[in-house]
């Protein structure tokens, strides 16, 4: 049925059916879905205020916006709803497991350490690890994700434990935060001389948000002022019941420096998991999993942490990783020894993709080349229409005009790279979440995984962009380029130094805010001619101070005869002088405005900059 809609375009109109689409559609595609002319949605939204083209990416908003003017209703389709059916176009299925119940077997948990920074996640890990992690941090932070596997015993029989480390600082809360999705058990470390902090309380959010159980490592016990009983308590309020207190989460005192009590932290991790979780996968299905970390190496390209969920994955499987695929060429466990295959639950590095994928991406293993490289590349068209649409900055007819002039709205271009993945994602979320107001907006034209190259600069100069390095420098003749050419490259190894920085940055470009600061106000007692200055205001002081070169406005009668005057002359007795104080008499000239009269008064004033907070 044809109905006349806004601004008189005829368009059909619907009866509330929900239309499907995807992050980032147009114009184009919702056009598609309703069967309208895509030209007729544009001239729709022109009168709704705002400007958009029919194959431009436009935010959930604005779709949301055009369909109630049309009486429909939007539905977005999440990401894992996206990704979902497009395997399912490939007749693929992810998280699942296949085969029947005789072909599962057990398979060991995989664990994730939160807590507060500084608290000892990073020296527990090394505690379980033996290995010296701590020594290549920046400041102490975690600032990538891996993932390590270790044996224990419990009963007397061998189990093992999967760890993902995930970052320390709160910057990298969604990394944390999809670390814990792809967990089976939380372990929250809290030191027992702090007790519960407020990244406590957010890393125990997340493990509940993720609804996996947790075991609580009270750390620390060696410290002086040290009081476990006291953690028990404060987290009995967040809900975790200590056992002997009758609960069901289970509470292990230990020292990750001394080394105190490991074992009972890893045996309370296999206990929880055999009495709360049924974990078991089939490991003769293709291989299944989540990428925990990827980084470009030199020598060996793009190199990828994965860890394996379900089937084994082999040497020679054709995987495809988020929007990057490949035949895998090696794998290495997280002691850097060549590997054949690896089952659920197991970490392993892969070598042999064409680039390097986003933490958290999963991964599949198909049959062919040609359909691994189908399913990336629409992958990673859909995620760059995602990336166009949240660029989009929305504009209304109304304040077009003042928008387009240079000036009204700044912007701070950057580009960054970093060694891994997980910390330019973290790092691109935390910077493009920075408040500083309206008038400022801060773009991120490009972000990857390897060293500053000279197209990064070209990019850089062609959009007066800063480039951030985060634990890589400029490649080649990159930096010789960028010093030639005046390009801002900054480097940084910590990633809350980046943040502070930018953030500075864009205060900076922020327009200065002035206010009008009253200065002092002259009450006119005489008014003196003047046939080469004009007229001269005899004045007395009343309050504060009047200064040559000010801005001034008379009033008469309580009401303001005129504005934005200058004090251009003034004088006592025969004396030009830079100002007059309260309580004395002089002559102030106000230049070419003669239209004063006694008992007019002249208030002063001039305008000053706001500090920003």
């Amino acid at each position: 049925m044809q109905a006349p809609s806004v601004g008189g375009v005829m368009l059909p109109r619907g009866n509330g059916e929900t239309i499907r689409l995807s992050r980032g559609a147009s114009l184009t595609d919702f056009a598609e879905k309703i069967n309208a002319n895509p030209a007729s949605l544009v001239a729709v939204m022109m009168n709704l205020g705002e400007m958009v083209t029919a194959t431009q990416s436009v935010s959930d908003e604005t779709l949301q916006l055009l369909a109630g003017e049309m009486n429909y209703t939007v539905q977005i389709v999440s990401p894992e709803e996206e990704d979902r059916e497009l395997l399912e176009s490939f007749d693929l299925e992810f998280g699942e497991d296949e085969g029947d119940e005789e072909d599962l077997v057990v398979r060991p948990p995989v664990v994730t350490v939160m807590g507060h920074v500084d608290h000892g996640k990073t020296r527990l890990l090394d505690a379980i690890r033996k290995t010296n992690v701590i020594a290549g941090e920046a400041g102490g932070i975690t600032q990538h994700i891996g993932a390590y596997q270790v044996a224990t015993e419990v009963n007397e029989e061998e189990r093992k434990i999967t760890f993902i480390d995930t970052p320390g600082h709160e910057a990298f809360t969604a990394m944390r935060a999809r670390g814990a999705r792809s967990t089976d058990i939380a372990i929250l470390v809290v030191a027992a001389n702090d007790g519960v902090m407020p990244q406590t309380v957010e890393a125990l959010n997340h493990a509940k948000a993720a609804d996996v159980p947790i075991v609580v490592a009270v750390n620390k016990i060696d410290v002086e002022g040290a009081d476990p009983t006291k953690v028990r308590g404060q987290l009995t309020e967040y809900g975790l019941v200590a056992e002997e207190y009758g609960g069901d989460t289970m509470f292990v005192d230990i020292s990750a420096k001394q080394g105190l009590h490991i074992d009972s932290l890893l045996e309370a991790v296999v206990l929880t998991a055999d009495a709360s979780l049924d974990l078991r996968a089939n490991p003769t299905q293709d291989a299944q999993g989540i990428s925990i970390e990827s980084r470009l190496d030199r020598g060996r390209g793009a190199v990828a942490t994965v860890l394996v969920q379900r089937g084994t994955l082999r040497v020679g499987d054709t995987m495809v990783v988020g929007d990057a695929y490949g035949r895998v060429r090696a794998m290495l466990d997280d002691n850097g020894n060549n590997v054949a295959e690896a089952g659920p639950s197991t970490p392993v590095q892969v070598l042999g993709l064409t680039n390097v994928p986003g933490a958290g991406d999963n991964f599949i293993v198909v049959d062919e080349d040609r359909t691994a490289r189908q399913i990336a590349e629409k992958r990673a068209a859909r995620e760059r229409n995602a990336a166009f649409a949240k660029r989009t900055r929305r504009v209304s007819l109304e304040d077009l005009d003042k928008v387009l002039k240079a000036g009204e709205i700044q912007q701070l271009n950057l580009i960054i790279k970093g060694d891994a993945s997980g910390s330019v994602e973290a790092l691109e979320s935390s910077l493009l979440q920075l408040d500083v107001g309206e008038e400022v907006d801060i773009r991120v034209l490009h972000r990857g995984v390897g060293a500053v190259t000279e197209s990064d600069i070209d990019l850089a100069m062609g959009s007066d962009a800063i480039v951030i390095g985060f634990n890589v420098r400029a490649a080649g003749r990159a930096a010789q380029m960028a010093e030639r050419e005046g390009v801002d490259v900054r480097y940084y190894s910590v990633i809350y130094q980046a943040i502070e920085e930018i953030e500075a940055a864009l205060k900076g470009m922020l327009k200065p805010e002035y206010e009008e600061v009253e200065l002092g106000t002259a009450e006119i007692r005489e008014v003196f001619r003047s046939s080469k200055l004009g007229n001269i205001a005899g004045v007395l002081i009343r309050s504060g101070e009047v200064r040559r070169n000010t801005k001034a406005r008379l009033i008469r009668d309580g009401k303001v005869i005129a504005e934005n005057l200058n004090i251009e002359g003034l004088r006592r007795f025969k004396d030009d002088v830079t100002e007059i104080r309260e309580g004395y008499e002089g002559g102030i000239n106000l230049g070419n405005f003669n239209d004063i009269k006694v008992d007019d008064v002249i208030a002063t004033y001039e305008m000053r900059e706001k500090p920003r907070v």
